[in-house]
This record gives C-alpha cells, sequence and structure tokens, in this order.
C-alpha cells in the first residue's frame, strides 16, 4: 500500500471517530423506577382495618379478607382488600407516599380487581392518580381477579397520590390485589458546547497533521 493511500485511511478514520465519539455523547438511557408494589400479604387480617404499611384509608372502611379462611372470597390469591368495609361506608384507599413526576416520564399501572363474589349486582371503583390518571372500574358480582393495566406519557411535572375509591354503602364491595406501579425516566445525555467543540476540534487537528505529512512526503 502506497503512503498516501495509507495515510488517507488514517485521516478518514480519525473522522469516523470524531463522529462516533459525538453520537455517544448524545446517547439515551432509559431508568426504570418501582414506585410501589403491594400484594397485601403481610397484612393483618381485620374487618375496618386501616393499618396498611403503603396505605391509609382516607374516607369510608375496607376490609382486609382472604387466606387462612377470613372471609376468603377468591382461595388461592392470599390476602385482598374489600373496599366497601363493615360500616355501610365504601372506602378510599391511597397511597401514604406522593409520588414526583418529570415531563416525558412513562408511567406504568398495574393492579388486580374482582367481583364482589356475594351479591348478583355490579360494583365500581374509581382508580386515579392526581391529574394524571382517573378511570372508573365496574365488574359483575362474580368475575374472578383480572389484571388491568394502564400505561401514559406525564405531559408535565406533577406529584400525585394513587387512590381506590370504593362506591357502595352496603358492606359488599369490588376486591382489590396485587398494585404496582412504576416509572421510567427517558434522560438524554447531550455535551456542552465547549466539549461537541473540542471532540470536532481534535478530529480537525488529526485530519490536517496527516495532510501535512503527506505534503512533507510528496516534496521529498
Amino acid at each position: 500500500m502506497q503512503k498516501s493511500t495509507l495515510i488517507q485511511s488514517f485521516a478518514k478514520i480519525g473522522l469516523a471517530v470524531t463522529v462516533l465519539s459525538v453520537g455517544v455523547a448524545t446517547s439515551s438511557s432509559a431508568k426504570a423506577a418501582v414506585l410501589l408494589q403491594d400484594n397485601f400479604d403481610t397484612e393483618s387480617l381485620q374487618l375496618n382495618y386501616n393499618a396498611f404499611a403503603n396505605w391509609n384509608v382516607t374516607d369510608g372502611t375496607v376490609d382486609l379478607i382472604g387466606n387462612p379462611g377470613f372471609f376468603d372470597l377468591q382461595p388461592g390469591n392470599g390476602r385482598y382488600v374489600d373496599l366497601d368495609g363493615s360500616t355501610a361506608n365504601a372506602g378510599i384507599l391511597s397511597s401514604k407516599t406522593s409520588f414526583a413526576f418529570n415531563a416525558g416520564d412513562v408511567v406504568n399501572l398495574t393492579f388486580q380487581l374482582a367481583g364482589n363474589q356475594r351479591v348478583n349486582f355490579a360494583d365500581s371503583v374509581t382508580v386515579s392518580l392526581g391529574s394524571l390518571f382517573n378511570e372508573t372500574f365496574t365488574l359483575p358480582f362474580s368475575q374472578g381477579f383480572t389484571t388491568f393495566t394502564r400505561t401514559f406519557t406525564v405531559a408535565s411535572a406533577t406529584t400525585a397520590n394513587l387512590a381506590f375509591a370504593g362506591a357502595g354503602g352496603d358492606n359488599i364491595g369490588l376486591l382489590l390485589d396485587n398494585v404496582s406501579l412504576t416509572s421510567t425516566t427517558n434522560s438524554t445525555s447531550v455535551p456542552e458546547p465547549a466539549s461537541m467543540l473540542g471532540l470536532l476540534m481534535f478530529g480537525a487537528l488529526g485530519t490536517s497533521s496527516l495532510y501535512k505529512r503527506q505534503q512533507q512526503v510528496n516534496k521529498a
């Protein structure tokens, strides 16, 4: 291979390295975080329960029922919440933590609901996450635990509590289990203008140096 051809090849490599460096500097990354995960299995079985590790009952009452043999309406699902407790006033289960979200965050909410399993009429619950999400779910009495998933992107920075508001007042409500809330933050690392200029200058100087050497070889 002639020297001129070899030097031109190195020059091309120098430019490629510069472009690659800029590309790496502007790469994106996604960081997922579990904000809340609860299956209620560590809670105490009790009617009108209000000693949850992750929740406050902010209105009405709820019952903590299930395995082993405490009003276990859906055997094999551990412990779960009856959202209409035993005071004829359905409860609101609200997360103790107020979660912070930034614009662009992708939020994933998953939970399980089942019908009341006792009386032949439908029950409802309104699920909300501050101003980010609000939806009412209505299930027939015989429906078993069903998984619901909602995914949405945050438009602007905000804080919010996750809440499940039961409807009714007859001590028979929807059953709640396996709540999960996660958030994925999309962050892009963009170098400062001075850093990008430095990378470009480095590539340009390397190419210029090789070119000068080529000129000297030609003169010789």
